[in-house]
């Protein structure tokens, strides 16, 4: 079992700036892709951000290419993601995922969640 535990949502400006942060623990031995979801009302979450075990790859999807960077964090088992210039559109609840795969884009992909952190863009 891993546990993940998201933090670092808030209130923000559009073109503002916020940092996620997932704490991963238990069998964090193993090597998981690690991947950022989003979700809005009574939408399927989509994946935005993933970086794999060793961080050697990342990917992205359109809508927040170059504006977000998904990065291992300097502390064991964390996994962050940096996301400046943020819009009205980027307002969701955020999800950190894991999964044994790298490439999955379907939430049905990976193994294990946080309970999300709510990110809150106004203009």
């Amino acid at each position: 079992q891993v546990q993940l535990v998201e933090s670092g949502g808030g209130l923000v400006q559009t073109g503002g700036s916020l940092r996620l942060s997932c704490a991963a623990s238990g069998r964090t031995s193993s090597r998981y892709t690690m991947a950022w979801f989003r979700q809005y009302p009574g939408k399927e979450r989509e994946r935005i951000a993933a970086i794999s075990w060793s961080g050697g790859s990342t990917d992205y999807d359109d809508s927040v290419k170059g504006r977000f960077t998904i990065s291992r964090g300097s502390a064991k088992n964390t996994v962050l993601l940096q996301m400046n210039n943020l819009k009205s559109e980027d307002t969701a609840r955020y999800y950190c995922a894991a999964g044994r795969v790298w490439g999955g884009i379907q939430a049905r992909e990976y193994d294990y969640w946080g309970q999300g952190t709510q990110v809150t863009v106004s203009s």
